[in-house]
């Protein structure tokens, strides 16, 4: 049991923490450490958030344990403070509080003394949220909207420009909610985070397999240059959001605005899909209807029926390069938070869809300078 070994050593928490940045999981990191199980290592990163914390350092003015040592031999020496401190060259009211916080001349030892120094080292330092009510509640209020740490810093910096006090780093948000010792926010808005994780874990993620045959596809590489650039509205990305029991949803985002779209289609055939999309794509303004990139499933196998219907011409993305529509890729793992995998998808209706699809429409998002893509789409429109 993880309570009859001792404690991680500093050397070890350093593994610990390293090996956590790398990407191992808990149970390879209590094996390399030589721990019979998870569950010490566990609630070293608990107790943390899955944040490591930085590395610890003495002041530059603090005493150093060979200073420490000094005044331990200056003191079985009998020497006066006075002239210890000239020793030292420091002022002898610093060499007085040291000893007379270490147990007096007769009780003074140089190792407990540094050793009581370093611990008082560790007392909790209050974080930016707790001292600023406000902030605190701007910030627990948009996290109930399900809004990011980072969507929430950048919104904060354009609301409140002129305020100081009311800005927060992401991190600091992330730290206030994972960090057990803190407090400040209540451990129920985590559940509100897309990942709804309790604590950080290192980044990172697998790319789905682009397979099927699309006859006469066009490739993404005679995209017009205005739709790579994201020049002009009206070019999309799309793809199949995928459920349990083989059910789907489709998803479109304006390139430009990164206003997202949600369609509900009943079954991933191609007529299906592609009659769904075409029903929904020609209610867009003309300005709106320009091309549309698409991965290499065959449910757009009537891509032609598709661009007949509505002008919108399709290209596709090479195969296994869901990059090349990243903006629709982020979007699908936004969109998780809502419709986790596994969940049959045929449960939603489309006005449950258009709820989610204006809740991500109506969120600041970093890579428009934290405006809303409703508003940059209204603003183009005008």
């Amino acid at each position: 049991m993880e309570g009859t070994r001792p404690r991680f050593t500093a050397r070890q928490r350093a593994e610990l923490w390293e090996r956590w940045r790398g990407g191992q999981c808990v149970a390879d990191i209590a094996r390399a450490l030589e721990r019979r199980n998870k569950s010490g290592v566990y609630r070293v990163l608990a107790f943390n958030g899955g944040i490591a914390p930085a590395a610890r350092r003495r002041a530059p003015v603090a005493l150093r344990l060979e200073e420490r040592e000094e005044i331990s031999r200056g003191i079985a020496a009998g020497r006066s403070m006075r002239r210890i401190a000239a020793s030292l060259g420091r002022t002898p009211s610093t060499v007085s509080r040291e000893v007379r916080r270490n147990g007096g001349r007769d009780g003074y030892r140089a190792s407990e003394a540094d050793g009581r120094a370093w611990a008082r080292g560790l007392r909790p330092k209050p974080c930016r949220l707790a001292g600023h009510p406000g902030l605190r509640w701007r910030v627990a209020q948009k996290l109930a909207l399900q809004w990011s740490p980072a969507q929430i810093s950048g919104w904060l910096k354009r609301e409140f420009a002129s305020d100081q006090d009311m800005r927060v780093s992401h991190e600091t948000i992330y730290r206030s909610l994972f960090v057990q010792a803190r407090g400040v926010l209540k451990k129920e808005l985590m559940a509100q985070l897309r990942t709804a994780r309790q604590m950080r874990q290192a980044k990172g993620g697998t790319a789905k397999n682009g397979l099927g045959q699309i006859v006469d596809a066009v490739s993404i590489r005679e995209r017009p240059a205005e739709a790579e650039d994201r020049a002009v509205p009206g070019h999309w990305e799309g793809d199949l959001l995928s459920g349990g029991n083989n059910t789907h949803i489709a998803t479109l985002v304006e390139r430009q605005t990164r206003f997202v779209m949600l369609i509900r289609v009943p079954s991933k055939d191609t007529v299906t899909v592609v009659g769904a999309l075409a029903k929904h794509v020609r209610k867009l303004p003309a300005e709106l209807r320009r091309s549309l990139t698409w991965d290499r499933g065959k449910e757009m196998a009537e891509h032609k029926a598709f661009t007949v219907a509505t002008g919108v011409k399709v290209y596709f993305c090479d195969p296994r390069s869901p990059w090349q529509r990243g903006s629709n890729e982020n979007t699908n793992g936004l969109l998780r938070q809502y419709f986790p995998k596994g969940k049959d998808l045929s449960v939603y209706s489309q006005a449950y869809l258009n709820k989610i699809a204006l809740r991500l429409n109506q969120r600041p998002r970093e890579t428009l300078a934290y405006e809303c893509p409703a508003d940059r789409l209204r603003a183009v429109l005008q």
